[in-house]
């Protein structure tokens, strides 16, 4: 159990009314329980605040509160992200290394390691020090893995891949598949051999369900501290800047540059051989045909800056108005 203070001081905020009180858990606002916290960050939930059971509510302005108990901090949602981590469920995992894991004698595993069951690690692969490897997970010959990792169940790393410290890979994933490369004469599709490797940086997380290519010649390369959702797939030589964020079902065509802490909403695509530059955001469903110059928001199919799109949109709408008024006319 945590005090208030407990977790004020865990994020560094500072405490309204009852220091003392005893949290039990973290509750949506909407739905909240009495002795948990919970927060406001976004507008659209100021109407639960007077209203929610949650016995103290994380702000950024001690007037919001009223009679309630609670912390102020700059941003509640960082607050809620630091206090939701004391109260996090653990999963339940048996330490060390299963006796029906194959490690191969060639491979260098690094100290407190736990490897589940009938997981496999062939010749050459290194683990750093205190990662998990899950249950059914393959790591391919010649793949590096950083400390402090965790990798779970049922994923597959290909060969010759370098995946860095402090990285979280969830289930059903697949790091350094070939990429999608043919050349066609006569009718034939030729396979062209995919020899580059996959490269990710530190503290990146990948989602369930991922397909991350190898490179062709050169590499696909994820920068530091880039997260994907679930159902991400990477082409072949896509190069991700650092920081970048994408949401589900973002899919990225061949030899993309990425820069860093760009942002894509769900179901964007991206055409191949194309540059995104940093600090882009993409609406969900965006198309990319064309390179971007980055520091903009962009929306549509083909992707423009989002204000573009919103008035093409509102066009179309005044075009359907006056054709129903002109057929109108026409009756």
């Amino acid at each position: 159990m945590k005090t208030l203070l407990d977790l004020a001081k865990l994020v560094n905020g500072e405490v309204v009314g009852n220091q003392n009180m005893i949290i039990s858990g973290v509750s949506e606002i909407q739905n909240g329980v009495e002795a948990t916290i919970t927060f406001l960050a976004n507008p659209k939930y100021k109407k639960y605040l007077s209203s929610t059971n949650a016995s103290a509510v994380v702000v950024d302005d001690s007037s919001l509160l009223e009679d309630k108990s609670g912390i102020i901090h700059h941003n509640p949602q960082l607050a809620i992200a630091k206090i939701l981590g004391q109260f996090s469920h653990s999963i339940n995992r048996e330490s060390g290394i299963s006796k029906t894991a194959l490690i191969s004698p060639n491979a260098k595993i690094g100290d407190n390691i736990t490897i589940g069951n009938f997981s496999i690690i062939e010749d050459g692969v290194i683990i750093g020090d205190n990662t998990i490897i899950g249950s059914n997970t393959t790591i391919s010959n010649n793949t590096s893995i950083g400390g402090n990792c965790n990798i779970f169940s049922n994923i597959h790393i290909y060969n010759n891949c370098s995946i860095g410290n402090n990285c979280i890979i969830h289930s059903g994933t697949i790091i350094g598949s070939d990429g999608f490369g043919f050349v066609t004469e006569n009718g034939d599709h030729h396979k062209i051999p995919q020899n580059g490797n996959v490269v990710i940086g530190d503290k990146v997380e990948i989602g369930a369900n991922c397909a991350i290519d190898r490179g062709t010649i050169g590499d696909t390369v994820l920068g530091d501290q880039c997260k994907l959702d679930n159902h991400v797939h990477l082409a072949h030589n896509v190069r991700l800047g650092k920081g970048c964020i994408l949401t589900a079902a973002v899919t990225i065509a061949g030899s993309v540059n990425v820069g860093e802490y760009c942002v894509f909403a769900g179901h964007v695509g991206v055409a191949p051989h194309v540059t995104i530059g940093p600090h882009s955001t993409l609406a969900a469903k965006t198309g990319v045909t064309k390179s971007l110059s980055g520091g903009k928001i962009y929306a549509g199919m083909p992707a423009r800056e989002i204000r573009d799109q919103h008035k093409r949109d509102a066009l179309y709408s005044e075009v359907l108005k006056i054709k129903k008024q002109l057929k109108n006319l026409e009756q």
